[in-house]
């Protein structure tokens, strides 16, 4: 097992008790209902949770990228929508803590870190995934605003959040070099929530489009130089993937828990299925690949606090890595499960619909691959 300090340790704990006493018996209903948990929201700024990814001069707790993991593996164990709301926390903050001005990071942190507010990552179109260059949004200077149009789509929390990291195209003749990134506030004039979607997984995770219709940006909201909000975007991603890794370690090892479980209670043959050796084969290959994309991830995580150059490669090696591991592993338990597995009364089926955006979002995992081949390649 990784070995973390005192504090981490306890701060796992403590996360893993509330997950479990709290969250959990909250979950299937989050699911069902498709809605934002706003309590589990209050829980989580009562308990400082949502302090963990900010400095601690800006009212957070310093434990930063491996806390943040720790916390939203334990979250996503019971319930992988509300592991969402630290997780996205975390990435519509990350920009202004990579690139802010001190008066950014003094005015929007704070809030944020208390939870107070909520922050959101815009960065995804229509028509442009994983081709950032694509980008359709523009932002273009007149006195001392910007002028924002366009639109984002697939953007997570975006109908509950106040705050947002906005990337738009400044100079369309530099392609992503022409990207800049912005502070955007949900009340600037001409901010819209578009259409919130229906999703096959992470359903009380709000995801909506964003439409910026002449939206008016101030100037000092621009964070950093003009041009380099492509740049931004990419190392924010960077210590994001880890995270995103930790959200499916968790989500695998709730699918493990409840395959060993209903394994030793399912009577076929004249006994518990846990006694099969075609079962037990089962659960020891998921156990194996969860402790193998556990400890990956944590690397990663440790590269991310150390501000490592290593950290690009890693990260997405441990996305990769996790987010199939979750998508095999809570497809083996439904099949552990048999039929029972199929059925909504039990957890399994939620498990593999919620992992299956641990390989689409924050980079598709072909993208991934792709990330990682260019690092070897360099």
């Amino acid at each position: 097992m990784w070995r973390f300090t005192p504090e981490l340790e306890m701060l796992r704990d403590t996360v893993r008790k509330m997950a479990i006493e709290v969250i959990a018996p909250r979950a299937a209903e989050i699911d069902l209902s498709e809605e934002f948990p706003w309590d589990i929201k209050e829980l989580l700024q009562r308990q400082g949770i949502l302090r963990i990814p900010f400095p601690e001069y800006l009212g957070g707790g310093e434990m930063r990228h491996t806390a943040v993991c720790l916390a939203v593996e334990e979250i996503a164990r019971v319930c992988a929508s509300s592991s969402l709301i630290l997780q996205v926390q975390s990435l519509g903050a990350t920009p202004i803590l990579l690139a802010g001005t001190e008066h950014q990071k003094q005015k929007y942190c704070p809030s944020l870190a208390s939870g107070e507010k909520l922050c959101a990552f815009g960065l995804t179109e229509p028509g442009a995934g994983s081709d950032a260059a694509a980008m359709m949004t523009t932002a273009e200077l007149h006195g001392d605003s910007y002028i924002l149009n366009g639109m984002k789509h697939f953007i997570s929390n975006a109908s509950v959040a106040d705050v947002f990291t906005i990337f738009a195209m400044t100079d369309r003749s530099q392609g992503t070099k022409g990207i800049s990134a912005f502070i955007v506030e949900k009340d600037f004039p001409g901010f819209k929530i578009g259409r919130i979607e229906k999703k096959m997984g992470i359903r009380g995770s709000p995801t909506a489009e964003i439409i910026f219709t002449d939206c008016i940006v101030p100037r000092e909201n621009l964070l950093g130089r003009e041009g380099e909000g492509f740049k931004i975007a990419m190392k924010t991603l960077d210590c994001s993937r880890p995270i995103i890794a930790a959200q499916a370690v968790g989500i695998a090892q709730a699918a493990l828990d409840f395959a060993v479980k209903y394994s030793k209670e399912r009577v076929q043959f004249s006994g518990p299925i846990a006694q099969l050796q075609g079962i037990q084969f089962m659960l020891a290959d998921m156990a194996a690949q969860i402790e193998a994309a556990r400890a990956l991830t944590y690397h990663a995580a440790e590269l991310a606090d150390e501000e490592s150059p290593q950290l690009t490669y890693i990260a997405a090696a441990a996305k990769l890595i996790a987010s199939d591991v979750a998508m095999r592993v809570t497809t083996d338990a439904i099949q552990v499960a048999g039929g029972y597995g199929y059925m909504v009364e039990f957890p399994a089926e939620r498990y593999m619909r919620d992992a299956k955006i641990t390989q689409i979002y924050e980079g598709t995992n072909q993208i991934q691959r792709l990330v990682i081949a260019r690092q070897l390649l360099k």
